[in-house]
């Protein structure tokens, strides 16, 4: 009688434990968000890398350019118009992703009207990088596949700093339209030492980045200017300073790096590409 009650006391507790179970796992699922609306680029590409396709309801229109954006072939998948808060009201989703610099107003709306907004600061380092992956897979519900990426990204890195290289490390400076030059303490900054470069911007413009006067470059030139893509002819003021006689003759096609700019807006999914394309970059510097 005694071991008919404690076999019975074991089925329940067995019982009571699969319940408990069951209902923990359906409130997860309950608390995963089944319908994300993206107005951010850099959350667009973490959608994309994370999220199943049906989690993801649209995203931004940046989401789609190719100069900017890493998943522009797979952002055209889903809707890819929404800025606006009146475009999400629209949608009614369970959860948007926005970035810290998304316009305060449409944040703010949103905020008041209910909605789960999640602010993505600009990775301003690997480890910045890293930890938002990790954030916003768990958000998702899908934590494996952000520990994934983080291993892509450190396996990237692992392979750079495994190659020989140059000693003292060649100079380079990030050079984009209208002169800004990327400075130090930024995730581009540390792209280049992982690559085996040292970033001359941070003596330039300091620790954030900045506006730098052609004449200012000239005066203290580095080894290599790397820009978004192949010097072509001005089409604007923008891109008039970057085609300057006085950078051609200074720096002439062996010293310049091509880094496209969709591998280094955002953080995230683009960092392993990011850090082999550099590395790549400096190998064929060595052979030239």
């Amino acid at each position: 009688m005694v071991a008919t009650r404690a076999a019975g006391t074991g089925v329940m507790i067995t019982r009571f434990f699969s319940a408990l179970a069951v209902l923990v796992a359906a409130d997860a699922a309950a608390a995963t968000p089944q319908r994300i609306v993206s107005i951010n680029l850099c959350a667009d590409e973490l959608l994309i890398a994370l999220a199943d396709p049906d989690q993801i309801v649209a995203l931004s229109p940046f989401s789609v350019d190719r100069n900017l954006s890493f998943f522009a072939d797979e952002a055209t998948a889903y809707r890819h118009d929404v800025a606006t808060a009146e475009q999400v009201v629209e949608i009614d989703p369970d959860l948007v992703l926005a970035g810290r610099f998304t316009k305060r107003a449409t944040r703010d709306m949103l905020s008041r009207l209910g909605y789960r907004v999640i602010l993505l600061d600009p990775a301003r380092s690997l480890a910045q990088s890293i930890d938002q992956i990790r954030q916003i897979a768990g958000i998702v519900g899908h934590p494996d596949r952000g520990e994934e990426l983080v291993a892509a990204i450190v396996a990237a890195r692992t392979e750079a700093e495994a190659r020989s290289p140059v000693v003292p490390a060649e100079t380079a400076v990030i050079y984009q339209r209208r002169g800004y030059v990327t400075g130090g303490g930024t995730l581009s900054d540390e792209l280049l030492e992982v690559a085996g470069f040292r970033n001359a911007g941070a003596d330039l413009a300091g620790a954030i980045g900045g506006f730098v006067a052609l004449e200012q470059l000239i005066a203290v030139p580095p080894d290599h200017l790397v820009i978004a893509r192949p010097p072509a002819r001005a089409e604007d003021q923008g891109s008039a300073l970057l085609a300057h006689p006085a950078l051609t003759a200074l720096f002439p096609p062996h010293t310049r790096i091509v880094l496209p700019e969709r591998l280094t807006v955002c953080g995230g999914p683009s960092l392993p590409a990011a850090i082999r394309w550099l590395v790549g970059q400096a190998e064929l510097l060595e052979v030239r």
